[in-house]
Formats: C-alpha cells, sequence, structure tokens
C-alpha cells in the first residue's frame, strides 16, 4: 500500500521499473558508479567532476550508485580537452553548461512533443510509462543520427562565420542587427486561453518566426514564449524579416497583433546569445512600438540609407546620417547621398524623441514598406 493507505503502491513501483528500463535503454548501460567512483575512475578530481556535472544541468545526487561507464568517458573526455591544453577549465565548463542547456530544452521537447501525439490513441489499461518504452526504442537511433547531422550543419554554419572575421575581436564582439518581435496583449490573452489553446498559439508563433527568419538568412538567438530574438549581419535583411514577420502574422486570425523593434551597432555574442547596449536598445524599442509596426535606431536608419534601400531625410539637402549628426552636433560624415534611381525598398518616418530608461534620449524611425507606386 502507499503511505496514504491506498492501493497505489504497486502502481507505482512498476512504473518506476519501467523508468529505469527507459533510462538503462537510453544510456545503453546499467548504473554503477557513485560520484565519487566516476570521479576516481576518470582520474577526475572529485570538486572538477562536480562542476562538469552542475553545469551539464544536473543535480547533486549524495553518494548514490546512479552512474554509468558513459558518465565516466564524458569526465575523462572533458578534462583530457583541458589537460592537452586545447581548452581551458573555465572554457570546458563552458561547453558543459552550454551542450547542458541546449539539450535540456531539446529533450524535454522531443519527449513532450512525442508523448502528446503519439499515445493519444493509448489501449485502454497501458499506462504512458509502458507506451514510452517502444516508443523510445523507435526513435532514440534515429533522433541521435539527426541530432548529429544537424550539429554538424551549424557547426559549420558558425565556423564559417569566424574564420571569415577579419579581426579576432569580431567574433566575439561585431556589428549586427538586432531584432525583437513581441506579441502585444499576450499576459492578457493567456489568463483567458485554455493551456492547450495557449501552447498552440505559442507553437504556431515560434514556428512562423522561426521559418521566415532563417529563410530570410537570419539567425534566431532564441524564444520567449510571446517574443523572439533574431540577428541578421546585414540590416537590410533584418528589415525585411520584421516586415515580413508584421505581413505574414497578420494574416492569422488567431494570433495577436505582433510589433518589432530594431537597432545596429556592436554586439557581443557568448555562448550561443548576444549581450550589449544594441540588444538592449533593441528590446526598449519593441516594448514602446505600435501595434503592427517596426521601430528602428538611428544607427539602423543611418545603414539602410548608407545601402540606398531608403530615401534621404531630405532628398535636396543632406542625407540621414548627416542629419543625425548635425542634431547631435557632429561633423557631416561624407558618405554619397544614394540617387532616386537607388532601389529604394522602404520609407523611414522619424518619431518624437524620448527618453529609454538606462539609455539616455534616442530618437525612434517608424520602417515602413516601400509601395511600388512612391
Amino acid at each position: 500500500m502507499a503511505e496514504d493507505g491506498s492501493k497505489g503502491g504497486t502502481a507505482g513501483t512498476h512504473d518506476q521499473t519501467v523508468a529505469l528500463d527507459l533510462e538503462r535503454l537510453i544510456l545503453d548501460a546499467p548504473r554503477r558508479y557513485t560520484p565519487y567512483q566516476a570521479a576516481r575512475a576518470a582520474d577526475v578530481p572529485m570538486e572538477l567532476a562536480t562542476r562538469f556535472w552542475r553545469a551539464m544541468g544536473f543535480p547533486d545526487i549524495g553518494q548514490s550508485r546512479a552512474l554509468t561507464d558513459g558518465d565516466v568517458i564524458a569526465l575523462r573526455r572533458l578534462a583530457g580537452l583541458v589537460e592537452s591544453g586545447l581548452l581551458s577549465e573555465s572554457m570546458a565548463i563552458q561547453v558543459a553548461r552550454s551542450t547542458g542547456q541546449t539539450t535540456a530544452r531539446l529533450a524535454g521537447w522531443q519527449m513532450d512533443t512525442f508523448l502528446e501525439n503519439l499515445t493519444q490513441s493509448v489501449e485502454p489499461g497501458l499506462t504512458r510509462a509502458e507506451v514510452a518504452y517502444p516508443l523510445v526504442e523507435l526513435l532514440l537511433p534515429e533522433l541521435e543520427q539527426f541530432l548529429v547531422y544537424v550539429w554538424r550543419r551549424q557547426l559549420a554554419a558558425v565556423t564559417g562565420r569566424v574564420v571569415q572575421a577579419a579581426e579576432d575581436t569580431e567574433i566575439t564582439s561585431g556589428r549586427l542587427a538586432v531584432g525583437f518581435a513581441d506579441l502585444v496583449g499576450f499576459t492578457r490573452l493567456s489568463r483567458r486561453l485554455e493551456e492547450e489553446e495557449l501552447g498552440e498559439l505559442v507553437e504556431t508563433f515560434e514556428n512562423t518566426c522561426s521559418d521566415l527568419i532563417a529563410g530570410q538568412g537570419g539567425r534566431v538567438i532564441k524564444t520567449l514564449g510571446d517574443e523572439i530574438l533574431y540577428v541578421s549581419e546585414d540590416p537590410v535583411t533584418a528589415a525585411e524579416i520584421a516586415l515580413g514577420l508584421i505581413e505574414a502574422l497578420a494574416e492569422d486570425d488567431t494570433i495577436p497583433a505582433l510589433r518589432v523593434g530594431m537597432a545596429f551597432g556592436t554586439v557581443t555574442s557568448r555562448m550561443g546569445d548576444v549581450f550589449g547596449t544594441t540588444v538592449n536598445l533593441a528590446s526598449r524599442l519593441t516594448s514602446i512600438a505600435p501595434k503592427d509596426a517596426v521601430l528602428i535606431d538611428g544607427e539602423f536608419a543611418i545603414a539602410l540609407e548608407q545601402n540606398g534601400s531608403v530615401a534621404p531625410a531630405d532628398a535636396d539637402g543632406p542625407g540621414l546620417a548627416d542629419a543625425l549628426s548635425a542634431a547631435a552636433g557632429m561633423p557631416a560624415s561624407g558618405l554619397p547621398v544614394p540617387g532616386p534611381d537607388s532601389g529604394r525598398r522602404f520609407n523611414l518616418q522619424p518619431m518624437w524623441r524620448r527618453p529609454v530608461r538606462g539609455l539616455g534620449l534616442v530618437e525612434p524611425w517608424l520602417l515602413s514598406r516601400r509601395l511600388r507606386t512612391e
């Protein structure tokens, strides 16, 4: 019996047995070691082994005999990278943390999705745990191979960007266009929707945005439920993405209005994320953008003008860069003003200057698509 006197103990014990069988299937090895024994077998100091383990996102397990030969091999490999000088200890910790965080989310998403979609027609009398074993047994080798394939593809793309950087500083700190796309009124909407409806809305939003961003040549940095952060090396590409997102989601009546804020400037990249004033500015612009609209900062506007994608501030006077420089009391840029037939794609409308928390006075620009008849 269970502690409350019910007869649920047998079912609970059975599910625990199935869970252990699943673990053995996935890890392809039985439990053999305590953390101390695993560290000793890997010839790694216990303190370093614990740091690796926590960095990967796993809790302390005391001296439970829960680790396998695979855990020993992983510890040995990480420590070997440090001993050989290929990685510093801090870098090895970062590798463990970034890999753990990424794969934890991936594994959680995959199991939630597969179990939800493939166990809806479970035969009466079977538990989810009993259905999970044959399902995982079939999917595991296929998912493993696909994961390695995608990882190699992504690694090749990132490596290409790194080797093409003119200087080492460009690898971790370079000029990027940063965009935040945010659903308007999502918090209020989430209170009215059922959990399943809310999940479908978020999934539709993320899928639509991710596909469009990737298809246009941008990079999704992360999604936060009702918000998505992306970057591009090319401001024109980022602008096309922003307007494309507004247009695509406007066609779906189930999705709330979207607003986008973008900034262009120096960005620090670390562990797959981006940081810095440019990122903060893009976030702040998103929070003040009207619905179904795109706001950009002055640097972004200048980049679009220099590219010839927007009309200069005054066709008979200085360009946008010089107009902004004059307003800031700076010398004129001396950059050429694009001519009337330069293939302009966008229109810019200056908005009221306003103070932005932590960033001072900012003059946003409303970005729109230029009509062919203009």
